[in-house]
């Protein structure tokens, strides 16, 4: 897959507002119309641009509880992993989750409506699960920065 600075140019604008027209986009980076089109169609077909969604205030939807909690799992093998993952990927409450290596198994970024969801989430939650050992959570004060898109060449 070849992508150049046009294209770069379209993630780049797409990132900012991905309901840009092909004329919006035209206008902000020196193409045509027509061939906006054509190269978001192709970085769509290319998987390098996997979808569109709304940015939505979590705290106006009574989210403003960020936590980033770490995960170390009972046993070390593919089936717990597995379990845990299955686990993961069903809780709409887990922002991001990634395998790490090191002490910690497992990262977690969870949003809850408060101090009380966070304590259901990981008491009712996550460590009744025979996949888990060892929980430790911290609670985010501040935010100081959220993704704003990845970094373009």
């Amino acid at each position: 897959m070849q992508i150049d600075d046009f294209d770069l140019k379209i993630l780049g604008q797409l990132q900012r507002d991905g309901r840009q027209t092909s004329n919006e986009l035209a206008e902000k980076i020196g193409l045509s119309a027509s061939q906006c089109s054509r190269r978001r169609m192709r970085l769509e077909a290319d998987g390098l641009i996997r979808g569109y969604r709304a940015d939505i205030d979590r705290q106006k939807l009574g989210l403003s509880f960020i936590s980033v909690i770490s995960v170390t799992l009972a046993t070390h093998n593919r089936d717990n992993a597995k379990r845990f993952a299955k686990l993961i990927a069903d809780l709409p409450e887990v922002l991001e989750a990634y395998a790490l290596t090191g002490e910690m198994d497992y990262l977690l970024k969870v949003v809850t409506p408060d101090l009380d969801g966070l304590s259901r989430f990981v008491n009712d939650v996550l460590l009744p699960h025979d996949s888990v050992q060892h929980v430790k959570t911290a609670i985010a004060l501040d935010t100081l920065k959220e993704f704003g898109g990845l970094p373009l060449r």
